[in-house]
């Protein structure tokens, strides 16, 4: 009981980190953006951003799509779907990864996953991983359709959660014609065991909750989440692994945003404990770029998935030096170095 008490807390402060706003992080960005140098107006001859609003299976998804400088719709575009972290929305990384694209001559679009951020779909915040796949999917269905997309030259970059998200789009999915992640992380595989392994003892109980929330659900009864909860900055400094620690600050302090929330429904460990990014890994016979900083924490689901990603014969682990996971996302020197390596790797690739 005292192991199992121990654990959920630390579920609590590690897979959560529900947003709070604060004086540091006002949106005052017109489009919603929250990261450094973000698009603040359309200007002719400058990359722009284009809101946008399109069904997947009957559910509204907001997206944003970023165009290049002096983007002609008569003229012909490589483009990139950028997927988002866990609990992260359009108007963080993904958006600032996605503008960096399109500074280098891409056409790229950054959408919120169904039922979270700005797109619709309820109960809020369900978190499936097949939900996801779809999304990704979604987004390339909506870019191959835009004005000025070559249809034949997409790439796909997902970005934590997002990752692994991309590698299962990205294994039957022949559209994306290259494949990047940045701090991939594997959803299914930690909601499972535990970051690092630290939740093997309780995976049943796990599993328990959620029958029993999906069961309650089915009644219809109160729809229950898992990681709801309010971390401090007193809560972070305590937490033993930099990913969590580093997230809980980006997310809730300096790039928090008002959608953006951790908090998932307990039904949907029913799914995410029953998935693992990496199998059929072998599925990928596309070029395969994996970035992760060389301090990450959570690099050795990247490694796992590098190692099991037999089927392409273009592949390249790239380690950004003195970068943790977190960093990657808004440091300027780490984000740079990403930058360059996706340039080098989607021109020559798509």
């Amino acid at each position: 009981m005292k192991q199992k008490s121990k654990y959920k807390f630390l579920v609590a402060m590690l897979m959560s980190t529900s947003v709070i706003m604060s004086a540091q992080t006002r949106i005052t960005n017109p489009f919603g953006l929250v990261y450094e140098n973000a698009i603040t107006e359309n200007i002719p001859g400058k990359v722009n951003i284009h809101t946008v609003i399109y069904k997947l299976n009957g559910i509204e998804i907001s997206a944003n799509i970023y165009t290049p400088v002096n983007y002609d719709p008569s003229k012909q575009y490589p483009a990139v779907v950028v997927a988002h972290p866990n609990g992260g929305v359009k108007e963080q990384v993904a958006g600032l990864y996605a503008q960096h694209l399109a500074e280098s001559g891409y056409i790229a679009i950054a959408a919120d996953a169904s039922y979270q951020g700005a797109s619709g779909g309820h109960p809020r915040n369900v978190d499936k991983p097949a939900n996801r796949i779809e999304d990704i999917r979604g987004m390339a269905d909506f870019i191959t359709s835009y004005a000025g997309v070559d249809a034949n030259r997409v790439g796909l970059l997902g970005i934590c959660g997002g990752g692994g998200y991309s590698l299962k789009a990205a294994q039957t999915d022949k559209r994306f014609k290259a494949v990047a992640t940045l701090s991939m992380f594997n959803s299914g595989l930690v909601r499972r065991n535990g970051f690092m392994n630290s939740g093997l003892s309780t995976i049943q109980q796990r599993l328990k909750d959620a029958t029993e929330a999906r069961a309650r659900e089915a009644a219809g009864g109160e729809v229950l989440y898992a990681a709801d909860i309010k971390t401090t900055d007193e809560m972070a400094d305590k937490m033993p692994y930099d990913l969590y620690r580093e997230g809980h600050y980006y997310y809730n302090r300096t790039h928090s945003h008002p959608n953006s929330t951790f908090r998932y429904t307990m039904s949907s460990l029913l799914d995410l404990m029953e998935f693992d990014a990496v199998t059929n890994m072998d599925l990928i016979n596309q070029p395969l770029l994996m970035m992760a900083g060389s301090k990450a924490d959570s690099f050795y689901m990247t490694e796992s998935a590098f190692n099991l990603a037999t089927g392409t014969k273009e592949k390249e682990l790239f380690l950004i030096p003195e970068a943790t996971h977190i960093q990657t996302y808004y440091v300027p020197e780490y984000v740079e170095q990403a930058i360059r390596k996706l340039n080098g790797f989607f021109s020559r690739y798509l």
